[in-house]
């Protein structure tokens, strides 16, 4: 079994900062990537950002320059920092794990992200 536990969402002004974590646990042998998805209400979820095990890094357009990801691979944490957040970052955030020995990811449970205009 595998787990993961985000905490960091909120309710916070636009232009304003969130710090996401996602720490993963369980039968956790070699990870793959981590990263974070979102998902808007009426709207798909998209991929946010992904950091892979070599340490290379992804994201949306519309992120880039102001969210940063990041991994403390001792605690199997993945982090999002996001700064100058907007209106329409407001989302429920889902950390993404992919294993080399699964086929299938594993997400958590979402965490709630609401920015205020």
């Amino acid at each position: 079994q595998v787990q993961l536990v985000e905490s960091g969402g909120g309710l916070v002004q636009a232009g304003g900062s969130l710090r996401l974590s996602c720490a993963a646990s369980g039968n956790i042998f070699s990870i793959n990537a981590m990263g974070w998805d979102r998902q808007a209400p009426g709207k798909q979820r998209e991929v946010v950002a992904a950091l892979a095990s070599g340490g290379s890094t992804n994201y949306t357009d519309s992120v880039k320059g102001r969210f940063t990801i990041s991994r403390d691979n001792a605690k199997n944490t993945v982090y999002l920092q996001m700064n100058s957040l907007k209106p329409e970052d407001t989302a429920v955030y889902y950390c993404t794990l992919s294993l080399t020995d699964s086929p299938y990811p594993y997400w958590g449970q979402g965490t709630q992200v609401t920015v205020s205009s």
